[in-house]
């Protein structure tokens, strides 16, 4: 016979899973306040499933009504009791859009919360996974936990004109509120979205596909476009060791290193990896700061992808193959007196 917390747990996931759906549809107007809606509702679920399993079932009602179980408010109070705790905020922000959505639905709140929205998703994953030991990349592919966002940022006077000065001053206030938290916090409050587009030749590895019309009344061409570095490869090796090894755990990886479990991805595995595939070498995994004496070095995110993805092929033998190998080329890792950015 199930548990309730099982029926919690499993209600959760679909409420989580159709947050996502509703977010990334982009003809849904009513995206933003729907993801709302169903991500709290997962969280609820789900923190009430862990209150069940640890304290028990009495605990998720209130102590002067059992008919009434509590709310997502007093959950969150009862198990992240640190009220500076980034995740916490960042669930209490999005509640407060939940509650107030259906008196102020602006388009502008994509603009505001989307950071908190996609930080929140990655909360949940984690939580999920360490409350309950289930992984939500075994339903549905990890790509598919990105959001779809509006690349539009938004702008004051806009916003006065556009709307009464009620909604307005609602609006400008809130962003800028949750811009100086942002300020403050880590990835677990907020995370900001970029989507990056490549044009390649091979269609296996497109998502989309264009042409390029010579004859068309409006003249097209592919230029070069100058990008941020500090944007575009923003992981210093240790970030980019860190960002593997919480990866790998989110996905119950476990990496094997000369007959032993590895409970890190350290920068001598990184080095093994840098030098085997040639990361260096490739711009869309990493930039080359060449304005100090010594070259110095940034990675992509793409970059953790690539070494992620090769992990998962073969987690036990990896990082032995690829030592192995090195040797009988003789290849040295990493380039004496090039520095790590």
């Amino acid at each position: 016979m199930m548990e309730i917390q099982d029926y919690l747990i499993r209600k959760s996931i679909e409420a989580f899973i159709l947050s996502i759906e509703i977010y990334n549809k982009p003809t849904i107007k009513y995206r933003v306040e729907g993801f709302s809606f169903f991500i709290c509702n997962a969280w609820e679920l789900m923190l009430k499933a862990h209150l069940i399993k640890t304290v028990g079932e009495d605990s998720i009602y209130y102590k002067d009504n059992q008919n009434r179980t509590i709310n997502l408010e007093n959950c969150i109070k009862i198990i992240f009791t640190n009220n500076k705790d980034p995740l916490r905020i960042n669930l209490e922000k999005i509640i407060e859009l939940r509650n107030t959505s259906t008196h102020f639905i602006t388009e502008e709140y994509e603009m505001v919360y989307a950071p908190l929205f996609q930080a929140c998703v990655l909360n949940f994953i984690a939580k999920l996974n360490q409350f309950h030991q289930v992984d939500v990349i075994e339903i549905i592919p990890d790509h598919f936990v990105n959001l779809l966002v509006s690349l539009n940022s938004m702008k004051k006077e806009e916003v006065k004109s556009k709307y009464p000065e009620k909604i307005s001053k609602k609006l400008i206030d809130t962003n800028e509120d949750i811009l100086n938290l942002m300020s403050g916090n880590n990835d677990k409050f907020a995370i900001t979205i970029r989507h990056e587009y490549y044009i390649t030749k091979d269609k296996s590895k497109a998502s989309g596909i264009i042409s390029i019309d010579k004859t068309s009344e409006i003249p097209c061409r592919i230029i070069k476009e100058l990008k941020d570095p500090n944007e575009t490869h923003k992981f210093t090796a240790r970030k980019l060791c860190e960002e593997v090894t919480k990866r790998l755990k989110r996905q119950n990886i476990s990496i094997m290193y000369k007959g032993d479990i590895i409970d890190k991805f350290n920068i001598s595995h990184f080095n093994m990896f840098n030098s085997y595939y040639d990361i260096k070498s490739q711009e869309k995994l990493c930039y080359t700061h060449k304005h100090f004496k010594q070259p110095s070095y940034s990675y992509s995110n793409a970059a953790i992808e690539l070494i992620v993805e090769e992990i998962k092929k073969d987690p036990e033998n990896i990082l032995d193959n690829i030592k192995r190998n090195l040797t009988k080329k003789d290849c040295r890792v990493p380039t004496p007196g090039a520095k790590e950015f």
